[in-house]
């Protein structure tokens, strides 16, 4: 049987020339100001004290996050923080410091303890056995109180998640659960250097379904090398046929630069700029086509889903654990270069194990930098992040909680907004709202950019991936 023909952008008249126009590096945007604002002036005094404030609100929720750096091995794409081998020892040592980091980060926060959200990241969380895992959420439940309704996620490897690890996960509470696929094409996968097959992926689907996991979501990532229109639409057929009730579909972000595994890739087997192009659009489509809500610029739920409610509601929130519906002010974070974010300032642990136990085992929070936002920053944070999460800015809101003008403050912004986006259908600008179209998701990193008043500084510097 022939191939499918590729799908068609999702706005016809994006031409090579207006991809050339947009396609340019630019943050995701996961916090403003972005993570190459933080610095090491920002350091375990400066967290002590912002988590010193954050307890004066006992009665607001929290969000935690969890980093499990281990894997058996790197994959090529990866851009991921993380500790290569397969000693459980050293897997034992790190837990020993992490139940000290949240016995600290608890005591700082007094009767403040309610968390609404919790996930555990990596690395790959389940390269941890059960009884470590059990023994990471004892010290987590006896410092923190997770509230009735709370999301409690971790992300998966099919190749290494084990059956006694699925029972174990949905008889301690996990609601959500997320599975990296990247793509199903046994050529792609040679060349990411990430060899998993279908019948692991299906398997370990089946296993959670079976266990009662209520929410289950799947990464698929364009733009890898080796990647065409037909085998990318195999590799959707099969994701359709599971039919999670999630699926997020990245753009690749090849920077060898700060990423050295990348350099494993071959440049050559990148597809083309306009090929990434399609190859979204060629993803949107039959998610659409298959009943699937577009969440943001990259994400889909089922109808039922409380993402697509949130997003049809404007109600939905993002944080550097991703989309959610569940609401917190603050987010505290655990682990080897875990983010946190707490009463308006960043603060990150640091990345090298060795200086993470020493701090540990001086009783210090070991952030290495972070960054206190300025009235400023979080104007713009409030702005950028209602046009990336739901793709709607309400001016008049923005006005009332800043005691700004909106025109006069964002002139400069408006001005570039009305000479590209707007004009080419990305926006739609009134005076009380400024509201992405549907042929601006993909763009929407670009409006977003349009706010960004620490962008110019950082052009050429290869720090962001591109925004197509």
């Amino acid at each position: 049987m022939p191939p499918r023909p590729p799908a068609p952008p999702a706005d016809a008249r994006t031409t090579a020339d207006r991809l050339a126009r947009y396609d340019r590096p630019g943050p995701r945007y996961t916090s403003y100001p972005t993570a190459v604002e933080f610095h090491d002036g920002f350091g375990p005094d400066a967290y002590a004290a912002k988590l010193a404030a954050a307890a004066r609100r006992p009665q607001e929720p929290l969000s935690a996050y969890v980093h499990l750096p281990f894997c058996s091995e790197r994959c090529a794409f990866c851009g991921c923080n993380v500790i290569i081998g397969r000693d459980q020892g050293l897997a034992d040592r790190y837990l020993d410091h992490l139940e000290r980091e949240i016995a600290l980060v608890a005591a700082a926060l007094g009767e403040r303890r309610t968390v609404v959200q919790l996930h555990w990241g990596g690395g790959t969380p389940t390269f941890f056995t059960t009884a470590q895992m059990a023994r990471l959420m004892d010290a987590f439940e006896a410092a923190f109180a997770l509230a009735p309704g709370a999301e409690v996620a971790i992300e998966v490897d099919p190749r290494v998640t084990t059956p006694e690890q699925v029972a174990w996960l949905a008889e301690r509470g996990f609601t959500r659960v997320s599975m990296g696929v990247q793509d199903f094409d046994a050529g792609v996968q040679d060349a990411i250097g990430r060899h998993q097959t279908a019948v692991q992926t299906t398997a370990l689907y089946r296993r959670f379904r079976a266990a009662g996991i209520a929410s289950i979501n799947l990464d698929l990532v364009y733009g890898l090398p080796a990647q065409d229109l037909a085998t990318f639409d195999a590799t959707l057929d099969r994701t359709l046929e599971l039919r999670p009730d999630r699926v997020a579909v990245y753009g690749y972000a090849h920077l060898p630069r700060a990423q050295k595994n990348q350099t494993r890739i071959d440049d050559a087997l990148l597809p083309a700029q306009e090929t990434r192009l399609l190859l979204f659009a060629q993803a949107r489509e039959r998610f659409l086509a298959a009943g699937y809500v577009p969440i943001g610029m990259d994400h889909f739920a089922l109808p039922d889903d409380g993402l697509a409610q949130a997003a049809h509601d404007r109600t939905l929130h993002r944080n550097f654990m991703g989309y959610t519906t569940k609401l917190a002010p603050d987010t505290v974070a655990f682990g080897t270069s875990a983010i946190g974010e707490v009463d308006g300032a960043f603060a990150q642990n640091t990345k090298k194990l060795n200086r993470y136990e020493a701090a540990l085992a001086e009783d210090r929070f070991p952030v290495e930098r972070g960054y206190a936002r300025t009235a400023d920053d979080a104007l713009r944070s409030d702005v950028i992040r209602a046009l990336m999460v739901n793709l709607h800015l309400d001016v008049r809101d923005v006005e009332r909680r800043h005691g700004i003008d909106f025109p006069a403050y964002f002139a400069d912004a408006l001005e570039d907004l009305r000479a590209g986006p707007e004009a080419d259908g990305f926006v739609r600008i009134s005076d009380d709202a400024i509201d992405v179209t549907e042929d601006g998701r993909l763009f929407v990193r670009n409006v977003a950019m349009a706010f960004d008043a620490h962008l110019a500084k950082h052009q050429g510097q290869g720090r962001f991936s591109r925004t197509v």
